[in-house]
């Protein structure tokens, strides 16, 4: 199974998206919230080999609204090599966030945070991505991964946001009720509309410096085996559906820009622009079935700073977004059937359609024999495609890379969670996640 590590912050942010949800819906029982929940996990991966670790969780820390997560983690040691020799390493971290924190003296302003310290056995980076390049190109390697981010959101006081800044919705049975007539309003009129701040820092290094250094990476004739990126981003998002977790109707879009000024211990600066919109359609039922939903996306994107024609070393273009920004496709959101960040270049343009249908049948609604609740269960079918291109131009939209697949998704405890199947050229992929894909 292709999880690589993006799946694992899926994976640790799993129980903080529950408590989220445990706070946002209002028919939940809130009294769940009041306690400290110790929640310990399981899982396996490429990067990481079979490992676990063990959730502190808090609810309505400081506010009602806010949720607090931290966790530890380790796995079992795997065969690594390192600059030539065989060793054993194993996956090890820790993880840590606080969300949806209404700050002093204001009614809509919310701060979040959360960071990561981790190591990974194994680790696959594309660092040629172009569309004509070769998946065997991957460079293999052990090493840290960490990061840290802060978001700042405001929600503007129009549409839905003039009376609710924050984020509510009434489930029953895993669908969202009261809400007949939202979703495909006037935008900035109806629906809910927030501008945002957000600082990220990361930092990916690795074990194998000789191979590294070996292979395109020095500067100014020293290795540089750690990548550390950090800088701004600016986003405006507008959301206008019935339910944003699983709509039947309505749309989204965001538009968002990052910057990476090149200062402190960063490789180098970079930019990166962005957009995304999303369409829903709500279809006629059949017999058999409870919704049955057209999902549209479509998502593009452009680096104005990444220079082809000068490199930092060989290889490598000047003010590049790193492999895991930037003009990317691949992986658990977009083009499902190649590697994670399979493909990364000055410029990508995506598109993806998902039939998904929400049948009758569902054998573990309500069984007394599993801790959790299951509402329903959908089916999805899916296709995507996308390309990557080393200038902005209709040329994104020839010679694409396609993709088609099937999914089975549940509503468990009020959380989306899927497991997608995806077949592309370079191979069938499967990915494990929480949420819908056209939510990221």
């Amino acid at each position: 199974m292709k999880y690589k590590k993006h799946l694992l912050i899926t994976l640790l942010s799993t129980t903080f998206l529950v408590c989220n949800l445990l706070n946002a819906a209002e028919d939940t029982n809130l009294t769940k919230g009041k306690e400290w929940i110790i929640l310990p996990y399981a899982f396996s991966s490429d990067s990481t080999g079979f490992a676990g670790g063990i959730s502190l969780i808090k609810v309505g820390l400081f506010q009602p609204q806010t949720t607090f997560l931290a966790t530890v983690f380790s796995g079992l040691p795997q065969d690594i090599i390192t600059n030539g020799e065989k060793e054993e390493a194993s996956f090890s971290g820790g993880f840590i966030s606080f969300s949806n924190f209404k700050l002093p003296y204001t009614d809509r302003v919310f701060f979040s945070f959360m960071g990561l310290k981790s190591y990974f056995p194994k680790t696959n980076y594309y660092i040629d991505g172009s569309h004509t390049s070769d998946k065997d190109d991957a460079f293999i390697t052990s090493g840290d991964s960490n990061f840290f981010t802060t978001t700042f959101t405001y929600t503007l006081p129009v549409g839905e946001g003039l009376e609710h800044a924050g984020r509510f919705y009434k489930l029953q049975n895993g669908f969202c009720v009261g809400r007949d007539g939202c979703g495909n309003g006037i935008p900035f009129i109806t629906g809910r509309t927030s501008i945002g701040l957000k600082t990220f820092f990361q930092t990916d290094n690795t074990d194998n410096t000789e191979m590294w250094q070996d292979s395109i990476w020095w500067k100014n004739g020293t290795s540089v085996p750690t990548w550390n990126t950090n800088g701004l981003r600016f986003f405006l998002t507008h959301e206008n559906t019935d339910f944003d977790l699983n709509p039947s109707r309505g749309y989204h879009f965001q538009l968002q820009y990052s910057k990476d000024f090149g200062i402190g211990d960063s490789l180098q600066s970079w930019d990166f622009l962005e957009f995304k919109y999303n369409q829903y359609f709500n279809l006629d039922t059949f017999s058999f079935t409870q919704q049955n939903v057209l999902a549209l996306s479509m998502w593009t994107g452009y680096s104005f700073s990444w220079n082809n024609n000068k490199e930092i070393s060989p290889g490598f273009d000047a003010h590049r977004p790193p492999m895991w920004e930037g003009a990317r496709l691949g992986g658990v959101n977009r083009m499902r059937g190649y590697d994670q960040n399979r493909f990364s270049d000055k410029a990508a343009f995506y598109a993806a359609a998902e039939y998904r249908t929400i049948i009758d049948y569902n054998p573990l609604k309500k069984n007394s024999f599993i801790p959790f609740n299951v509402d329903w269960f959908q089916v999805v079918l899916f296709a995507e495609a996308g390309r990557v291109h080393d200038q902005y131009s209709l040329d994104l939209l020839s010679d694409m890379k396609y993709d088609a697949g099937i999914s089975l998704r549940a509503m468990v405890d009020e959380l989306p969670i899927r497991l997608d199947v995806a077949h592309g050229e370079e191979g069938t992929y499967m990915w494990l996640m929480v949420q819908q894909p056209f939510d990221f």
